[in-house]
């Protein structure tokens, strides 16, 4: 009996097994989303679950695409290899079929960008509701809160502060100032955490925002907001050391211009050293600190993935199955 239903288990995996399937997800997402501190999320935000790295991240650091991760996911392990080494020709800046920490985190930084240009592609779609190829304010604000926003009563809301801190960021990436954003300026407006040109426009709504006293800085009750009424004590002394470790880096009990961008806006270059030094220890077999193009054709499912590695997330979840009967 216990044979027919891990057989039976097995059957269902194999019919699950498509670009859909669950053991492999590449989920879209926009940068613009916000911590609960109100910091724009990090790219790698969803990296680490559990202690476990996400797969789904290490290969869309490599290839730059979602997309094109989803679909190396259901490539055969030869065709995966085959195509990953065309990257690597690529990625192998000076031409001597090894890759160096420089040259992946170069392209590490390179995909992030990529996938920025991405996401927004996408949103921009999304948004363009009669599709002539540029965004109205109008049009993204439908999108975004309803075609009924403007009839809700949102003063003093927490939606009234997004419309205006987004209201903020549109007119900063409407470079020509027509009222409307075409797909590059969209970018700008979608992952303006990304672009310094946008980095005066953060900070403003920042203080707009936490900056109650109106004194162009932050203390640590402005830091804390009203998140300070649904915490306890161990919280509020977790978030102390870290305003005065983290952020407060000249000591003075408040956050400058400087110090509030470093607290709210991610580093990406930062995001791609760690992916560096992640890669480098899940695939530097002779550990001499640089890849050979065959360490990294033999540890393929790490970069890009392929069934292969689908093959082995199913072969995982049988066992844990086998164990639980």
């Amino acid at each position: 009996m216990k044979g027919l239903i891990v057989i039976a288990f097995i059957c269902h995996l194999a019919f699950e097994v498509t670009p859909a399937s669950p053991a492999h997800i590449h989920k879209h997402h926009i940068n613009k989303e916000r911590e609960e501190d109100g910091s724009y999320s990090p790219r790698d935000h969803n990296h680490i679950t559990d202690g476990e790295h996400n797969k789904e991240f290490d290969h869309e650091a490599i290839l730059g695409s979602m997309k094109e991760a989803e679909e190396f996911d259901h490539l055969p392990p030869e065709e995966a290899k085959k195509r990953l080494k065309i990257l690597l020709l690529k990625m192998d800046l000076n031409k001597d079929n090894q890759i160096d920490r420089n040259e992946l985190h170069a392209w590490i930084l390179r995909s992030f960008s990529m996938l920025s240009e991405e996401e927004s592609n996408e949103r921009f779609e999304d948004a363009d509701e009669n599709e002539d190829g540029r965004v109205t304010w109008e049009e993204y604000k439908t999108d975004s809160f309803g075609d009924d926003f403007n009839e809700m009563n949102i003063e003093d809301s927490e939606e009234e502060t997004l419309v205006k801190q987004d209201k903020v960021l549109f007119n900063a990436a409407d470079r020509n100032g027509d009222g409307i954003l075409n797909k590059k300026e969209f970018v700008l407006f979608t992952h303006p955490e990304e672009h310094p040109e946008m980095l005066p426009h953060i900070l403003k709504n920042t203080l707009d925002d936490k900056d109650t006293d109106k004194n162009g800085v932050i203390d640590f009750q402005e830091y804390l907001g009203d998140r300070a009424k649904s915490h306890d004590k161990e919280w509020l002394v977790t978030e102390k050391e870290k305003f005065d470790e983290e952020f407060d880096k000249d000591g003075d009990g408040v956050l400058n211009a400087a110090e509030i961008l470093s607290w709210v806006v991610p580093s990406n270059d930062e995001i791609a050293v760690e992916e560096v030094n992640h890669l480098f220890s899940s695939t530097d077999d002779d550990q001499d600190n640089i890849l050979s193009f065959e360490e990294i054709l033999n540890n393929h499912e790490i970069f890009v993935g392929s069934e292969a590695t689908d093959y082995g997330e199913h072969l995982h979840n049988i066992h844990i199955f086998q164990d639980e009967l």
